[in-house]
């Protein structure tokens, strides 16, 4: 890690990348659709701007140094460093943001994103550092 802050800016660029792609989404299509259908757009728009990702990678889960055999699934990992959570739902539950805190914590990973286009009048996403 770099002491000068560097770092620290490129995640700050590149969740603000992340988070314009999912407006964009957002903005096209409204809320009211399931939620495989805004991965699949989110991943369309992520390629249209050239923000690198995989989508749905395996990820493994340890336990007291064992590997588990059933790996977490992650909905997006942009840039190999910001795990992205998607929902579909009326409003973001308290539930939803443990879930990518426990997926943070998991993983290794320290900045995550839960975003959720079932929100109205506007798209609801937050960000989350461990």
């Amino acid at each position: 890690m770099t002491t000068d802050g560097s770092e620290s800016r490129s995640l700050d660029a590149d969740g603000y990348a992340l988070i314009g792609a999912c407006f964009e989404v957002y903005n096209e299509l409204g809320q009211g659709f399931l939620e495989d259908v805004y991965q699949e757009c989110l991943e369309h728009e992520l390629r249209i701007r050239g923000i690198p990702f995989v989508a749905q990678p395996s990820v493994p889960i340890a336990y007291k140094g064992y590997r588990l055999a059933k790996p977490y699934r992650a909905d997006l990992l942009v840039n190999d460093r910001i795990l992205v959570e998607l929902k579909a739902a009326r409003v973001l539950l308290p539930e939803h943001e443990a879930q990518l805190l426990h997926y943070l914590k998991a993983t290794g990973l320290r900045t995550g994103y839960l975003v959720n286009f079932g929100a109205t009048p506007k798209l609801d996403w937050r960000r989350r550092v461990r």
